[in-house]
């Protein structure tokens, strides 16, 4: 039956019609300088409402003359990369598979396209939809095929790491290149996270240069909010208060994981994806596998020579070393060696080792993991180097001066020894005062609180309050006679680092670095918590001599770090230059009892 003009523009299009003749005619004609069906072709490939048996027609065709996609259809070869595969039919997914895999065997100078278009899908699409003829911005976020397009995408690389194996030197640019802004949405940042991850499985030579990636996106995170921010914006508000139910709040299953600070939430996501990565990676059937877990603390710890020692100011992303060091004591041993040979290392800048050992403190701290006698291993360790330290000093017939420009790895060592005995003197003492008391003795602080460089009056003050009224309490050390002279004494006068009569005072922004304080996202937190050593009230309080200023220990953990303002602008902090230059590692020291090499 005819059909009328009117029947026929009422009739849509049917898209699965193709015009033009086959791809091989196309293309021969396109080099004889015929365009009109090349273009037609490229059109129609640009549809956004292909159809899942036009796609397949097509591709078989690609495959059959994929010898003769050179460079001079670079325009053509986009277009097929922009058809939206992902996500359709099994048979279209696997044709365009092995469509890649042709085209990358054949043509490698589209290597490079083919991974960037694989790497584009690592992240959720925004879509459009339309609601009553308005067309509103939506997310994919949420959307159920997700897992299932990420697994095809994986699929994809795979495939072509099997036909190219030099695939892996052009990856890792373009995975840096399209790394989403640090702006972009918890979501979209967490999927491409866990998707560059998953890479590293079967990619493992590039694992290291992608953790390196990761963490360094996820430093910036960091740094760019303050931990009074993040505490700030988790305060309830006075609305808030009043309106919960004090039973339901005190239910942990009942307490939201979601951050109110915008930066601390995409952290705190991000967090917990490289957390779950490193325990699938390091654990097999539920048990460690032990060459995993080598190979993954070597790149980390890579990683946080490079990036994590070296940024001031990181709250939480130094925590993955610290949640890693936690499935075994080996790896614990493991980085307390390796921070303990970085601080001894004299090609070392002061500055880096000055964070090492404002590690090695926090750690031996904060670390419940860590046993007592291990501990103890390593004050054994810090105490020797300060004490050779100061026969140094004083056998080198010079004046001794208070300078921290001068000596900042040696105050900064001081400082982490006495931090790490506020926190773990009761677990030195508690199974037998009398042999912990003459542990303590054996340490010889006393030496240390009265050498002519003068620890006690560089050292955070509440550091060196709290651990005047502990050592006091034990009498190990009595300290506030050098704390009252100090005091009397007013600041000291440091000599410029750049000689000559310049007289200026160290007011160096690094002065309270303790990288393991309390870890504030709640989600990756639930990690952390059964890990970590948390500051407990001192008993005993009225020994603490009111003359010092002390105010007494609170309730809240870590107050005795901020209930002090700084006695002096000497406070201990990272210094570009250190007078110990030409001070060697005595031999007595001697090597930590713990190495990485031995057997887990």
């Amino acid at each position: 039956m005819e059909m009328d003009g009117l029947d026929f523009l009422n009739t849509p299009p049917v898209k699965t019609v193709r015009f033009g003749g086959s791809v091989t005619e196309t293309l021969a004609k396109y080099k004889k300088g015929d365009l009109s069906d090349y273009e037609l072709l490229k059109h129609q490939l640009a549809d956004l409402e292909i159809k899942d048996a036009q796609i397949i027609n097509w591709l078989q065709e690609f495959r059959s003359c994929v010898t003769q996609l050179n460079k001079d259809h670079e325009q053509l070869i986009y277009t097929i990369l922009r058809i939206p595969w992902v996500g359709r039919s099994q048979a279209v997914v696997e044709e365009y598979m092995a469509f890649l895999s042709n085209l990358v065997s054949a043509q490698t100078v589209y290597l490079c396209p083919c991974l960037k278009m694989v790497v584009s899908h690592f992240t959720p699409k925004r879509v459009t939809i339309c609601e009553g003829g308005v067309d509103i911005s939506d997310s994919d976020d949420e959307d159920e095929n997700l897992p299932k397009s990420f697994s095809q995408c994986h699929q994809a690389l795979q495939l072509i790491t099997r036909y190219v194996p030099s695939t892996s030197r052009f990856l890792m640019p373009i995975l840096q290149e399209n790394f989403p802004f640090i702006q972009k949405s918890s979501r979209t940042l967490e999927c491409y996270v866990h998707n560059l991850l998953r890479v590293t499985v079967y990619i493992p030579s590039i694992r290291r240069d992608v953790l390196e990636l990761i963490i360094g996106r996820m430093l910036k995170l960091d740094v760019s909010v303050s931990r009074s921010d993040i505490e700030e914006a988790e305060e309830p508000t006075e609305e808030g208060l009043f309106a919960m139910d004090e039973e339901v709040s005190a239910d942990p299953s009942c307490r939201t994981t979601v951050m109110a600070h915008p930066v601390a939430e995409r952290l705190d996501t991000l967090m917990a994806v490289l957390m779950a990565y490193i325990k699938d990676v390091c654990h097999v059937d539920g048990s460690l596998h032990v060459e995993s877990t080598k190979e993954v603390y070597r790149d980390l710890l890579s990683v946080f020579d490079k990036l994590i020692l070296t940024t001031h100011a990181s709250c939480h992303v130094q925590y993955v070393l610290f949640y890693l060091c936690s499935f075994r004591l080996a790896l614990t041993e493991a980085f307390l060696d390796h921070l303990w040979k970085f601080l001894q290392n004299m090609s070392q800048p002061a500055v880096l080792r000055q964070a090492a050992a404002g590690y090695l403190g926090s750690f031996l701290a904060r670390a419940k993991f860590i046993p007592v006698l291990t501990v103890q291993a390593c004050l054994d360790l810090l105490v020797s180097w300060i004490h050779h330290y100061i026969d140094n000093q004083d056998s080198s017939g010079k004046q001794v001066c208070c300078d921290v420009s001068l000596h900042g790895p040696f105050y900064t060592t001081c400082q982490a020894v006495f931090y790490t005995l506020i926190f773990r003197h009761r677990a030195i003492l508690e199974n037998n005062l009398k042999t912990g008391l003459a542990y303590l003795q054996r340490l010889n602080l006393e030496r240390i609180v009265m050498c002519q460089l003068n620890p006690l009056k560089v050292c955070l003050p509440s550091v060196t309050n709290m651990f005047a009224a502990i050592t006091r309490k034990y009498q190990v050390v009595f300290c506030y006679t050098v704390i009252e002279r100090n005091n009397r004494n007013g600041l000291p006068v440091l000599r410029s680092s750049a000689g000559g009569d310049n007289m200026t005072a160290n007011t160096n922004p690094l002065d309270s670095f303790f990288p393991f304080d309390p870890y504030l996202l709640k989600r990756s937190g639930h990690l952390i918590e059964p890990l970590y050593q948390v500051w407990e009230e001192l008993a005993d309080t009225e020994l603490l001599p009111a003359k010092t200023g002390q105010q007494g220990a609170k309730e809240d953990e870590d107050d005795f770090l901020c209930e002090e303002t700084p006695q002096t602008d000497s406070t201990v902090g990272m210094t570009p230059s250190s007078y110990d230059s030409h001070l060697h590692s005595p031999s007595s020291v001697g090597s930590p009892p713990f190495s990485f090499h031995k057997p887990f």
